[in-house]
C-alpha cells in the first residue's frame, strides 16, 4: 500500500491524497490550492492520475481548499462516490455552486478585456460540473462504519473545525492484514464556544496530521474578545469609521456573529449595525441552525438569536450585487463580514478597493492568511494591493486577532496526538507552511523518536504491503 502526497504538503492549500494498493485506489480530499503566483497553474494542471480510475472520494470537510477541485475532477472522468458527512453534503450544495460560479464570472470578465490568455477565457470548470460532483455525493452521519470496498471500511468523526467537518478513521485490508489510517483533517481548538472539541482517536497504525499552526499557540479567547471590543469601538465610535472583515463564509462567520451577539448581550457592545455581505455565508448561517444538534451548549444562543427585534443589535442580509455596492457608500457605522476570507475573490475585494484607502476604516483579518494572498499582504503591511488590476493605496488600519482560529494550535496538535492510546508506526505531517510543519515534527519527534516525517509535494510513500 501507498500513499502519493499530492498537494498541502509544505502549504497549507491543496488537501489531496492518493492511497492504493491491491485491487483498490482512492482519494482522500480533492482541494483547491489558494495563494501564490501558480495556484492558478496547479488548479488548472492535469491530476497526477487518471481520474475514471479511482474506485471513490473520501472528503473531510466543505472548506474549498479540500474540496474545490471535485468538480474538475468529476469532470474529468471519475464516476464513482465521494463520502463525506450529512452536514458536509449539504455545505458542498453552496460551495461547489459558488464556486463555480466564480470561475466562470471570472472568465466573462477576462472576455471583455484584451490580451488576455486562452487559460484566463477559459474557467477552471463550469456549474455542470459542479452538479455533476454534487449528484455523486453520499452523505453519512458521524460514528458510523460505512463499507467503501470489499477490504476497506471508513468511520468520520467530528474534527470541530466548521459544521461537518471529520477526522477520517480509514481501516484497509482483513485479519492480522488489516492497517488504520487516520486522517485528522483540519482539527478545531478545543475549549471553544459553538464547536464541540474534536473527537479522541484511541489508535491508529499511520496517522496524516494537519499542522497549520504547528509553530505557535493562540490567543486566548478574553483577551481576543477584548481585543475585538477595542478594535469595534475605536473605529466605529472614535474614528467614525467602517470596520471590514474578511471571513471565511463557513464557520468563522458564524463565529463572529456569535462573539458580536454575546459582547452585545454583556453590554460590551451596542447599537451595532452588522452587514453580511455574502449569499454563501448566509445559506451557510441558516444551515448551521438546521444542525445546531452538531454544536455545543452555548451554540443554541445563535439559533435562537433573534436579531430582528434586538434593538441594540441588528443583522442584515445583503441579497442583490446592487444591495452590496450601496455598502461602499456608507461612511461610517457599518460593520461589514464578507467572503473570502483571504481576500482572494468574491464580494470582499470591492468593499476592500472601496475601503482601503480611507483612513477611518479598520480591517480586521480574524482567520489564517495563507503565502501569497492578499489577506497575506495586508498582514504584513503591504503600503499599496492590486485589486482588479489597480494600485490601491491602504491608509486604512489593519488589525488582526489571531486567537479566533478554527484551527488547532500547536499545544491542542499536541495533546490530540498524545491521546492516542496506541501511538501510530508513523506520522505524517501535512497541511502546513515549511516553518509551522518543521516546527511540529521536530516536536512531535523529541517526543515520540523517530516517528513524524514531512511528506514532499507529490512524493510516494510505501506502507506495510496489503
Amino acid at each position: 500500500m501507498k500513499i502519493t502526497f499530492l498537494g498541502a504538503s509544505e502549504e497549507v492549500t491543496g488537501s489531496c491524497y492518493l492511497v492504493e494498493g491491491k485491487g483498490f485506489r482512492f482519494l482522500v480530499d480533492c482541494g483547491m490550492f489558494q495563494g501564490g503566483h501558480d495556484a492558478g497553474a496547479k488548479n488548472r494542471r492535469a491530476f497526477a492520475f487518471d481520474p475514471s480510475s479511482l474506485d471513490f472520494v473520501v472528503l473531510s470537510h466543505a472548506h474549498i481548499d479540500h474540496s474545490g477541485l471535485l468538480p474538475k475532477l468529476c469532470r474529468d472522468g471519475f464516476e464513482g462516490s465521494i463520502y463525506t458527512s450529512n452536514a458536509t453534503a449539504e455545505l458542498l450544495e453552496i460551495m461547489l455552486r459558488d464556486s463555480a460560479y466564480i470561475h466562470e464570472s471570472a472568465a466573462k470578465r477576462a472576455a471583455r478585456k484584451r490580451n488576455q490568455s486562452k487559460e484566463d477565457l477559459e474557467p477552471l470548470y463550469r456549474i455542470v460540473d459542479a452538479e455533476k460532483a454534487l449528484s455523486q455525493v453520499v452523505g453519512h452521519g458521524y460514528d458510523e462504519i460505512i463499507p467503501l470496498h470489499p477490504e476497506i471500511e471508513l468511520r468520520m468523526r467530528d474534527a470541530g473545525h466548521i459544521l461537518g467537518s471529520a477526522i477520517l478513521e480509514i481501516w484497509i485490508g482483513i485479519g492480522s492484514d488489516k492497517r488504520k489510517l487516520v486522517f485528522s483533517g483540519d482539527l478545531g481548538q478545543p475549549g471553544r464556544p459553538i464547536l464541540r472539541d474534536p473527537a479522541i482517536i484511541d489508535e491508529a497504525d499511520y496517522l496524516i496530521v494537519e499542522s497549520t499552526y504547528g509553530n505557535r499557540d493562540h490567543k486566548a479567547l478574553g483577551p481576543s474578545l477584548d481585543e475585538l471590543v477595542d478594535v469595534t469601538n475605536h473605529t466605529l465610535h472614535q474614528k467614525k469609521g467602517n470596520l471590514i472583515i474578511p471571513a471565511f463564509a463557513v464557520g468563522r462567520t458564524q463565529e463572529l456573529i456569535y462573539y458580536f451577539h454575546q459582547l452585545t448581550c454583556e453590554g460590551r457592545l451596542s447599537n451595532l449595525d452588522i452587514f453580511l455581505d455574502s449569499p454563501m455565508a448566509q445559506r451557510a448561517t441558516e444551515l448551521t441552525k438546521r444542525h445546531i444538534l452538531l454544536f455545543d451548549e452555548e451554540a443554541k444562543k445563535l439559533a435562537s438569536w433573534k436579531n430582528r427585534t434586538d434593538p441594540s443589535i441588528l443583522l442584515k442580509y445583503t441579497e442583490s450585487v446592487q444591495e452590496s455596492i450601496a455598502l461602499n457608500r456608507l461612511k461610517s457605522g457599518a460593520i461589514i463580514i464578507s467572503a473570502s476570507g483571504m481576500c482572494t475573490a468574491g464580494r470582499i475585494l470591492h468593499h476592500l478597493r472601496h475601503g482601503l484607502p480611507n483612513r477611518n476604516n479598520t480591517v480586521l483579518i480574524a482567520g489564517y492568511q495563507a503565502q501569497g494572498t492578499l489577506g497575506r499582504q495586508l498582514v504584513e503591511g503591504a503600503t499599496s494591493v492590486r485589486i482588479f488590476g489597480g494600485n490601491i493605496p491602504v491608509r486604512a488600519e489593519v488589525r488582526s486577532i489571531g486567537g479566533f482560529s478554527a484551527h488547532a494550535d500547536r499545544t491542542a496538535l499536541l495533546a490530540w496526538i498524545s491521546a492516542f492510546k496506541k501511538t501510530p508506526k508513523q506520522i505524517f505531517v501535512t497541511h502546513g507552511e515549511v516553518e509551522a510543519s518543521s516546527a511540529l515534527q521536530d516536536e512531535i519527534n523529541r517526543r515520540l523518536p523517530g516517528k513524524a516525517s514531512r511528506p514532499k509535494p507529490g512524493e510516494v510513500i510505501r506502507l506495510t504491503t496489503i
